[in-house]
């Protein structure tokens, strides 16, 4: 009955974080003020201040992570209403998703190794730059520890869409498809939302590109870590 009560609670918090973070987006509109990351602050500080581990927080937020599936798939709609304009551009868009693939597990991989890196933390690297379920799966596979691959992918997520403007802005990158390829294949869902909320082709580009990535990064993520470490 405790785990249960712990379980629910631990969900309503969750959900009035980011209830609470959106209402200050839509307020002050800054980069810095992004939903996902004050409700990811106010949720860590929660637990530091409480001492409470992660293992009781998932007994409720597993249930909110499993919602993201089914997020993912209701992106399905802006892939519809731009289904012309996809099927004309499927190669561009597997062949940058796939080279962005590429370079998201080898740089990950390369840096970590060269950092002295022990192998575990490496495995835990490797998928970050992919959905949290598809990343989850990969490490399990490949001998990383799970937890620190959710703290990766978040990593990655927040990272790409806090600086992407910069790094857009100084390559020169301004096509939506060009955009939108790289968000969803460095910055998977937290990537594809900035997207979606600038443009909905750009979203739906991106959209695409974190599914592709997905796929490839699954086949090809375990054989390169082997023959790169």
């Amino acid at each position: 009955m405790n785990a249960v009560i712990v379980a629910l609670f631990m969900i309503g918090f969750t959900i009035a974080a980011y209830i609470g973070s959106l209402r200050l987006y839509r307020k002050h509109r800054r980069i810095y003020t992004t939903p996902v990351i004050v409700a990811t602050l106010v949720i860590i500080v929660f637990l530091l201040l409480f001492n409470i581990s992660y293992e009781t927080y998932m007994t409720g937020g597993k249930w909110v992570d499993r919602l993201l599936g089914p997020a993912v798939v209701a992106l399905a709609y802006p892939l519809y209403q731009h289904r012309d304009i996809l099927r004309k551009m499927l190669v561009p868009i597997m062949t940058g998703t796939t080279v962005g693939a590429l370079v998201g597990i080898s740089s990950g991989l390369l840096l970590s190794k060269w950092a002295g890196f022990s192998s575990q933390i490496i495995y835990s690297i490797v998928p970050k730059s992919v959905t949290t379920p598809v990343a989850m799966s990969i490490s399990e596979s490949t001998g990383g520890v799970m937890p620190l691959t959710a703290v990766f992918v978040m990593i990655a997520g927040i990272g790409g869409m806090l600086i992407h403007p910069l790094v857009m802005r100084y390559s020169g990158l301004t096509h939506r498809i060009g955009r939108g390829v790289g968000m969803g294949s460095a910055s998977h869902a937290i990537g594809t939302a900035a997207s979606m909320e600038r443009d909905s082709l750009e979203g739906s580009i991106s959209t695409v590109a974190m599914i592709l990535s997905a796929v490839i990064v699954s086949i090809i993520a375990p054989g390169l870590t082997l023959l790169l470490l």
